[in-house]
């Protein structure tokens, strides 16, 4: 299932997406450079969504991935919880496969 083009998701910052149209931000991404990092948007804290608003995923520095309602942080590459209630937890990561063509789609899923 196709999720985005890569220039979807600017260098450096985040975006929600909601592949299976439920209605809400089901996972997000994680661009730096041309490496992207995917995880299920909720908190291994209480599963609540990540986000304080669409898209806002990461801390002012961009460094840190931060749930806003328990202020936990994540790394990036990871997903591990290195601060907050879920400390040494961490995020559920959704794979993907970035085609040739800056495609990104989810990689459990078959494409024609």
């Amino acid at each position: 299932m196709r999720l985005c083009h890569i220039d979807d998701v600017p260098d450096g910052d985040s975006r929600g997406f909601d592949p299976h149209a439920t209605g809400r931000d089901t996972l997000f991404v994680v661009r730096r450079g041309a490496t992207l990092h995917a995880y299920a948007n909720a908190c291994p804290h209480h599963g609540t969504p990540m986000a304080w608003r669409r898209h806002a995923y990461l801390d002012a520095t961009g460094e840190r991935i931060v749930c806003f309602a328990h202020g936990a942080q994540f790394e990036i590459d990871t997903g591990r919880c290195t601060l907050g209630p879920c400390l040494g937890e961490a995020l559920t990561p959704v794979p993907l496969a970035l085609h040739d063509n800056g495609e990104v789609h989810l990689a459990q899923e078959t494409t024609s």
